[in-house]
């Protein structure tokens, strides 16, 4: 059986890294016995045409994509061009929005025809011994699906109780060139399950609220597969890492036991972080931790379950400076009960912490309780509009606040980071910026250029070089003549132009075929394989 998993498209603001749950899905599915392939438009440019060639190359009996609520849309709309196209194929969706949704998405969505809820392993393991049959469907668990007019949504799934059991996930699936250009680190889990109960998460619901761990020795295997990709930076991904201090030890110690040598991030809270463990975490390599705030007043805190306090956010950013470990707090400005007064006391306590810091707006996802029970608190949500839950704009107001209001106070702190930058930005032209903010400033543009070149195609529409003629002056390298349509194409500049490209053909991440009268550019798909079987 060949199985398709769609990637679908993710904002660049949203920073789109290798997607983690979706080579967990491929995995599931070869496991199983299938063909998997991996139709990625977070790092190239999708287009219904695009779609409909993918479709008629490989093949495939099942089509699948993941989505959260930002992209639910756009997912759908996919999905829905692959049926319209191909009808005999059996589609479906996962991840956290249809999973807590999905009455409303089979009914919008007519082409979507199975729902696969909350983790999805096992229930991929059941569907394919079943033959992916429809006969078969009210006996598996984890689902949903429209039967003769009606919804059916069937029990839950227990959750994996040993992760050891998964396979690894398939990132040899994944253009992984295309991701290093953009220099987004590569995610990893080494546990699922939060026992915390904040009301705008989802992660309780999705994953449990008991804390399932991988073995240190998996988790380091892991990190090794990913080192042999070139890939020198991770991102442990887990709800909560630092939930145990004594298992955290576990994976730092395996680390330093095998001498890795790579950089890492991790998310953590506040109450669970001591000073012993950020040493050993900062030894194998940690350099910053993401520690979700939300508020600086302490009734809001208590109001939405943080079951955190102020002098404990202090202590947590001191611990991280003494370790040498970035720390780095976010804060979520129209929770519920907000008022002018809360949102100053936040502000307030954020500037004062000495960490880097910044806020997103209350995003009231399907499935999480303050959406849930949103007539028990002071809140009203104003769309449903799903491409505006990107956490970016206000779409909730309170009794005390409209959403101009909490956009308002959020806009401003945003104005001065602007500032700062749009000063740095002036004093590199200038050529007075310091050398450590200059290679920000490049690197800032070089991400741009090369996300324009990946989402775009641009390498793929410019890349055909007719062969130097040899002429003297005339003659043009290839590489050059790559250079100067890509700088046409874009309206950037030359000297970026020229750099970033030459990076990326030193790096192996662009390559080159010559027949008779050109020379093709091309990403190559990963440092094992210069092109994937499946085109771009």
């Amino acid at each position: 059986m060949r199985v398709a998993i769609v990637a679908p498209p993710y904002p660049l603001a949203e920073a789109p890294a290798p997607p983690l749950g979706v080579t967990y899905v491929a995995a599931a599915f070869a496991a199983a016995g299938a063909d998997v392939r991996i139709f990625d438009y977070l790092v190239s440019r999708y287009t219904p045409e695009k779609l409909r060639a993918q479709l008629d190359e490989f093949q495939p009996h099942v089509l699948g994509s993941t989505s959260v609520t930002l992209n639910f849309p756009g997912a759908a709309d996919i999905v829905r061009t692959a049926k319209r196209h191909r009808p005999s194929l059996l589609t479906l969706m996962g991840g956290p929005h249809v999973s807590f949704d999905a009455a409303r998405t089979l009914e919008q969505y007519p082409e979507i025809d199975l729902i696969v809820r909350g983790e999805g392993e096992r229930t991929i393991a059941e569907l394919m011994a079943s033959g992916m049959d429809p006969a078969a469907w009210e006996g598996i668990r984890g689902i949903a699906f429209c039967r003769d007019g009606r919804t059916v949504e069937t029990p839950p799934q227990p959750f994996i109780s040993d992760l050891d059991t998964l396979p690894l996930p398939a990132r040899h699936l994944l253009p992984l060139s295309r991701y290093r250009a953009l220099g987004y680190p590569i995610s990893i889990i080494t546990s699922r399950g939060c026992p915390y109960s904040c009301i705008f998460c989802l992660g309780r619901k999705m994953v449990g609220n008991r804390v399932r761990n991988r073995s240190a020795a998996l988790v380091v295997d892991e990190i090794e597969q990913i080192l042999a990709y070139g890939i020198d930076r991770i991102n442990v991904a887990d709800d909560l890492f630092v939930s145990q201090g004594g298992r955290v030890r576990e994976v730092c110690e395996e680390i330093l036991r095998r001498s890795l040598r790579i950089t890492w991030s991790a998310f953590a809270r506040v109450n669970t972080v001591d000073a012993d463990t950020l040493a050993t975490m900062r030894q194998a390599g940690c350099d910053s931790i993401s520690f979700g705030v939300e508020s600086g007043n302490p009734d809001m805190l208590r109001r939405i379950r943080k079951g955190i306090t102020r002098e404990q956010v202090r202590e947590a950013v001191a611990l991280c400076r003494d370790a040498g470990i970035i720390a780095h707090t976010s804060f979520i400005a129209g929770l519920p009960g907000e008022t002018e007064e809360t949102l100053r006391e936040t502000g307030e306590f954020a500037a004062g912490l000495g960490s880097l810091y910044g806020y997103h707006y209350l995003t009231p996802f399907p499935g999480t309780t303050v959406r849930d029970d949103v007539d028990k608190y002071d809140l009203e949500i104003l769309t449903d509009d799903w491409a505006r839950y990107d956490a970016n704009s206000a779409i909730v107001r309170t009794a005390a606040l409209p959403a101009q209001e909490i956009e308002r106070f959020v806009k401003a702190f945003e104005a001065e980071i602007q500032g700062v930058w749009e000063a740095m930005v002036a004093a590199y032209r200038e050529r007075r910026l310091r050398p450590d903010m200059t290679l920000q400033v490049e690197g800032h543009f070089r991400m741009n250029l090369v996300y324009r070149l990946l989402a775009e195609d641009l390498v793929e529409r410019q890349g055909r070089v007719p062969l130097p003629d040899c002429d003297g002056d005339r003659a043009e390298l290839p590489l050059e003549g790559l250079c100067r349509r890509i700088e046409e194409a874009t309206g950037s500049d030359g000297a970026l132009v020229h750099a970033t490209l030459r990076s990326l053909v030193a790096a192996g991440y662009l390559k080159a075929e010559t027949d008779s009268t050109a020379v093709t550019w091309f990403w190559t798909h990963n440092n094992r394989v210069d092109r994937h079987r499946l085109s771009p």
